[in-house]
């Protein structure tokens, strides 16, 4: 019994590795990583690195009351203050009644550009908070943008 328990412990363990392994490289990497630059090392920060910075003219939005199944959408304004090419890499909502649409294209610095948020109400009751996490090049390359809505009947 031991050494069939062990070989099935065995087995599962090789098929996990396996998969963790294939997975890793399933990634999309189409970003041109000329843009890309990380000023921070071991010695410091680089402060004359040519580097985008996103700035947001708001980070959270409330959308008030909703009633159930109301479908609101809110745009965040971003503009690169930096001086290098922005890159929205992707952005990741915390639930399925959230999409964020983003630009596809890269932000010179000095233009600014929309993050359109699509909260969808429905099968949801009392206070909701949302949250949208927008990856960039610049640095941090992490960004959280939040809403809430109080829905109701």
């Amino acid at each position: 019994m031991t050494k069939i328990l062990t070989k099935t412990l065995l087995t599962a363990l090789a098929t996990t590795a396996l998969l963790l392994f294939a997975a890793c490289g399933s990634g999309n990497n189409d970003v041109d990583t000329s843009v890309i630059n990380n000023p921070n090392s071991a010695s410091g920060v680089d402060k004359d690195a040519k580097m985008p910075i996103i700035k947001f003219d708001k980070e959270q939005h409330d959308f008030g009351r909703l009633s159930k199944g109301e479908v609101v959408s809110y745009s965040f304004k971003f503009t690169n203050t930096g001086n290098a090419d922005l890159i929205v890499k992707e952005c990741n909502a915390t639930c399925g009644c959230t999409v964020a649409d983003f630009p596809k294209n890269n932000i010179k610095p000095g233009e600014s550009g929309f993050i359109t948020v699509t909260f969808n109400s429905a099968n949801k009751h009392g206070q909701q908070i949302q949250t949208v996490t927008v990856g960039t090049n610049a640095q941090p390359a992490r960004y959280i943008l939040k809403i809430i809505a109080q829905v109701e009947h």
